[in-house]
């Protein structure tokens, strides 16, 4: 004959220890504020964070307790769950640290970031509110982390890898920037396009390395002659280089070109055996935006460009300006 067992159920005061538990092992902040405002349950992830007790907290008024929570979004969504019965979620992205928590144990220095809900029940007759505080600092960083480093890699995307100067996705992406400033305000911009001369032969000679250094020493003295912020120094592709100058009407675009062409000159760099000068020398070709024949990228570019294999055929070493209204003739 089978034993019939008898199942007691656990006493009320078991429940109660099990709650205590459960609060006591939360990774998050649990409060309950009676419809007064004033605290009636404190978990222990609040007291390790803010220093104070639950029977140091219990039965203060939470703004009363926080006097610098007064007034702030908090406080308007506290009232706002109690009145409506909905609950209610604080942005983190506008109250970042609304409560003075701090990672366990220093109570001082930068508060940990949190995530804040409210919301309101009724218990009885009586009504409360839960208030859950999250510690998001983690993931907070996290983000900025991962927002500095697709910033970083997009800073990257604009740079020469081998010079450190822009790239030519920057030089286009100024250009055109540039190009609707003058078009907008009837502006000046100027257009220099350069190339290394000879630099095949100083490639075959010295090697690729070596070449890479001469290009590398090139820029840094090219983008070292623009002082202005908006000027822009940039790599254009192999061993041309290009410039941007808003503001800058032909004549000073010539002066800029021919001290940047006289620095190249004066760094002095042994050319190969098989080129035309000694040293290590630069062609420019300068165009200026005109509202009515070179008011575009593609016609600035064809401008310069076109001077600039004017200067090659010169004799190099040189910097020739484009003059729309002598080409008109």
């Amino acid at each position: 004959m089978q034993e019939n067992t008898i199942v007691t159920p656990p006493a009320a005061g078991s429940h109660a220890h099990l709650s205590g538990r459960v609060l006591g092992l939360a990774n998050l902040g649990l409060m309950v504020l009676d419809a007064n405002g004033r605290v009636v349950m404190w978990n222990q992830w609040l007291a390790s964070h803010s220093g104070l007790s639950a029977h140091r907290v219990q039965g203060c008024e939470l703004f009363e307790l926080f006097p610098e929570l007064r007034g702030q979004r908090l406080e308007q969504a506290v009232q706002s769950a109690m009145q409506s019965k909905l609950p209610q979620q604080l942005s983190p992205a506008l109250n970042r640290s609304p409560f003075p928590l701090y990672p366990t144990g220093t109570w001082g220095g930068e508060r940990v970031e949190q995530a804040v809900s409210v919301t309101p029940f009724t218990e009885g007759k009586e009504r409360f509110c839960l208030i859950e505080v999250s510690d998001i600092s983690t993931t907070v960083g996290r983000e900025r982390q991962l927002r500095g480093q697709a910033e970083a890699l997009r800073a990257q995307s604009y740079v020469d890898g081998l010079t450190g100067i822009a790239n030519r996705r920057h030089f286009d992406v100024a250009l055109d920037r540039e190009l609707r400033r003058a078009q907008r305000n009837n502006g000046q911009l100027s257009l220099l396009l350069m190339d290394i001369d000879s630099f095949k032969a100083y490639n075959d000679h010295f090697g690729h390395q070596q070449g890479d250094a001469c290009l590398t020493l090139v820029a840094e003295a090219f983008a070292g002659m623009l002082q202005r912020p908006a000027d822009l120094a940039a790599r254009y592709g192999g061993e041309e280089f290009a410039a941007v100058l808003p503001d800058t009407g032909p004549e000073q675009a010539a002066l800029h070109a021919e001290a940047i062409r006289a620095r190249i000159a004066a760094l002095a760099i042994t050319h190969a055996p098989a080129a035309t000068r000694p040293h290590v020398t630069m062609s420019i070709g300068v165009a200026t935006y005109d509202k009515n024949t070179l008011n575009d990228a593609a016609t600035m570019l064809a401008a310069a460009d076109s001077c600039l294999y004017a200067a090659k055929h010169a004799g190099r070493d040189c910097v020739i300006v484009h003059r729309p209204t002598e080409n008109a003739a």
